[in-house]
């Protein structure tokens, strides 16, 4: 998700004429939180860097927290032939409206406009803002209605779509973990005071130029499922997934009895020779990630895992938790992230391989959704991946493994059975 400047295009460029007041958010203690809440982008103490230049012209731009939805609504109001626009959860609050409501200006402008929204992710989104658009112009489309009478097609209430993509004029597109919510934009999109309970610290990029057509692939394989009914695979697309062909790749995965996603992660983190760098919102894979994780630390690489220490799905937290022991004891570095709920799905590879998207690593993700990540094979962006992870280990806590030995034997028994359940959750 980006901010344009000119119709279609992405750039880097706070704007310090939106700033208010209220841009310093202290969490417990006094401490910054180290998240993006407000207009300008050092209240968290970390700079928007410049966009990185692929090969082929494709520019790549990275951000965090709130400025993302600053970005992508700044793209969607300068937009002038289409915007396609692909979320897992549409809130229903002051900022999920200000984008409802660009986006029916937009249809009404002469901009086609396309909406997917998950029907199980916005389930408690009104359905009259989606009324509203649908009468403004924009073409809309309910991803698997929960509602066994609604589907034009099959019911299948368990596979979700869970991806956050964002396409501008067919030559700027946008992903990353960011839904549209006010939780995820703080003051950025709407004005005024973000408390500390809306934290949430997420990741996202933008891309302009070449690069930027795979994705609007991605969207038209989706919407033509949708539209059309068939097989789910019909929403796949994969792009250079092992970094084979090009700078930049795209993993558009479907739930699938051989996910794709695995085999990927597995070959990332098995060809590592100096660094992994993991940032991940919901952390319960597969056994065999975990054994390339703790084999990578025994080789000699520096394998650095950024956790939640809070967040919205308790059980997940156990389930990630219950792996504490095998990877410490392997020596690889966890870090729990404070102050904030983390949302972000990032990964670096010897500083240089990165996947950024909506992909989390646990079952549902694997198994069940529709997720899609970008692919960069880029020093220069690696680097930037890297810093931005070095800015998260300021606002988190290093766990150890004789303090993680100390745990109480009830945490220990909640974490043995969530950890053998995980592939429910």
């Amino acid at each position: 998700m980006a901010r344009a400047d000119t119709a279609g295009d992405i750039t880097h460029a706070p704007d310090p004429g939106r700033r208010i007041a209220e841009q310093n958010c202290e969490g417990e203690g006094g401490t910054s939180s180290g998240v993006n809440i407000a207009p300008g982008s050092d209240d968290d103490g970390w700079k928007v860097p410049n966009p990185v230049r692929l090969s082929d012209g494709t520019r790549l731009q990275l951000f965090k927290d709130g400025e993302a939805l600053h970005a992508a609504y700044e793209a969607i109001r300068l937009a002038q032939r289409r915007i396609c626009l692909e979320v897992y959860i549409w809130g229903d609050d002051e900022t999920a409206r200000a984008f409802a409501e660009l986006m029916g200006r937009k249809a009404q402008e002469g901009v086609r406009c396309y909406v997917m929204y998950d029907s199980f992710g916005s389930i408690m989104t009104d359905r009259e803002l989606f009324t509203r658009m649908r009468r403004a112009g924009v073409n809309v489309q309910e991803f698997h209605p929960l509602r066994p009478w609604e589907p034009r097609y099959s019911w299948r209430p368990f596979n979700r779509d869970h991806r956050k993509l964002l396409v501008i004029d067919d030559q700027a597109a946008g992903l990353g973990g960011l839904n549209v919510g006010g939780e995820y934009a703080g003051s950025w999109v709407v004005g005024g005071k973000a408390n500390r309970c809306d934290l949430w610290r997420d990741n996202a990029m933008g891309i302009v130029g070449p690069g930027a057509r795979h994705f609007l692939r991605a969207f038209a394989n989706t919407w033509n499922y949708v539209a059309h009914g068939g097989r789910i695979g019909r929403a796949e697309l994969l792009h250079n997934c092992h970094f084979a062909d090009g700078e930049l790749g795209v993993m558009a995965s479907v739930p699938a009895a051989r996910s794709r996603v695995t085999p990927l992660a597995h070959d990332l983190l098995s060809g590592a020779t100096r660094s992994i760098e993991l940032t991940m919102a919901y952390f319960a894979p597969p056994d065999g990630l975990i054994e390339d994780l703790c084999a990578a630390a025994r080789r000699g690489v520096r394998v650095r895992l950024m956790l939640p220490g809070k967040g919205d799905v308790k059980l997940l937290l156990t389930a990630a938790r219950s792996f504490y022991e095998t990877l410490l004891a392997a020596g690889v570095e966890v870090y729990e992230r404070q102050e904030a709920v983390l949302h972000a799905k990032t990964l670096v590879v010897d500083g240089q391989r990165v996947a950024l998207g909506s992909t989390n690593l646990d079952y549902r993700s694997i198994e069940y959704n529709l997720e899609i990540s970008a692919l960069i094979n880029s020093p220069a962006f690696g680097s930037q991946i890297h810093t931005l992870f070095e800015h998260d280990v300021r606002f988190a806590r290093r766990i150890t493994l004789k303090e993680w030995r100390k745990r109480p034997w009830l945490d220990q028994l909640g974490q043995w059975a969530v950890k053998r359940a995980r592939y429910l959750l």
